[in-house]
């Protein structure tokens, strides 16, 4: 019989969970997806959740702020984007406020400048109306926000104009 088929005994995934907590962050939605995937049976992964969290393997605020620099960081995501997969993890508004806050705007606005610049080089198409809306859908959907991304895109235009 496959191992994936037979249920996890609680004290396996107790140690697993600590194996993988110790190796990279997470937080509770994510374990709670594991257990699942390990076929724990539901009654149980509460228990193993207030031990992951009682012996710190399990931080939600340190997680959140974890998380939110390493999506700006490599993946260049904008706080939009940070906010709305943090809040399907279930993670708390004052976590995600918290990490959010972290980020530092002139480092947020620069980021935003230099993606813009790259994907503007990128366009193929002379219509600023064309160039525009792609400049400004590329930003939104890396989900900075639009006020930000409609005073960028204007001033990028402008730059590349002359």
């Amino acid at each position: 019989m496959s191992n994936s088929k037979k249920p996890t005994s609680i004290k396996k995934a107790i140690l697993k969970a600590q194996t993988l907590c110790a190796g990279q962050e997470k937080c509770i939605f994510d374990i709670r997806k594991k257990l699942f995937d390990w076929k724990l049976p539901t009654k149980d992964h509460d228990t193993v959740i207030e031990l992951l969290i009682k012996d710190q393997f399990i931080n939600e605020q340190r997680y959140t702020l974890f998380f939110a620099k390493d999506k700006f960081r490599f993946n260049k995501w904008g706080k939009i984007k940070i906010e709305y997969t943090l809040k399907q993890k279930n993670i708390a508004y004052e976590y995600i406020k918290s990490a959010l806050d972290e980020i530092p705007e002139m480092e947020y606005d620069k980021l935003l400048e230099n993606e813009l610049i790259k994907k503007i080089k990128a366009i193929k198409d002379k219509d600023e109306y064309t160039i525009k809306s792609k400049l400004v859908r590329f930003a939104t959907s890396r989900g900075f926000e639009n006020g930000k991304v409609f005073d960028m895109v204007s001033t990028i235009i402008e730059k590349y104009k002359q």
